[in-house]
This record gives C-alpha cells, structure tokens and sequence, in this order.
C-alpha cells in the first residue's frame, strides 16, 4: 500500500471500528469523488470536513448511524493521523518483516 491512499485507508478503518462492520469501502470513494475529493491524495482538512458533515448522511444511506459524539471521536482520529508514520499493518507487510527476530 502507498502513503499516497493511507489516509483514506484510516477514514475507512476508523469509520468501520465506530460502526462495527466493514465500511463500505467503494461507495466512500465515490462519494469523496462526488464531493471534489480524490481519495488517492485525500487531505486532513478534507477528511475531517467529511467526518463532521456528509458521513452522517453517507451511512444512513448504507444503514448506518453514528451519534454526533462518535462522528467526532471519528474526525479527531483522521485528523489525528500522521501518514508519514508507518501503521502496525504496514510494518508487518514490510519486505523482511517475516524475518526470524532472533529470539
């Protein structure tokens, strides 16, 4: 996976742990595509603005509900979140991250 689309790969983690199932992955792209946004470069400002506004309405449309208070818990983690930073999938996906540690 590249830096380029880690963002929204945290938006959709972060959405799917608040609502408890899987986020549907493909309809928030478009959406984001829909609301001026590429996925692929998806900036924090914009990220966040989609926690704290359209998200609401995005889930109910897929069968969904958050509270404003989750919505929020949601938009401080993506605003949160530093894609320079490797996450713990992308350090166990490292060439050489099956490598014998040497315990």
């Amino acid at each position: 996976m590249g830096r380029s689309r880690s963002r929204f790969d945290h938006l959709v983690t972060e959405i799917s742990v608040e609502i408890g199932a899987l986020a549907p992955r493909y309809p928030l792209w478009l959406r984001l595509h829909e609301l001026g946004n590429d996925p692929e470069l998806l900036g924090r400002e914009s990220a966040v603005a989609f926690c704290l506004g359209p998200l609401r309405g995005f889930l109910a449309e897929h069968g969904f509900w958050l509270s404003p208070r989750a919505r929020r818990r949601v938009a401080r983690a993506v605003g949160r979140f530093d894609p320079t930073r490797p996450a713990p999938a992308d350090r166990f996906s490292a060439p050489g991250a099956d490598a014998d540690p040497g315990f």
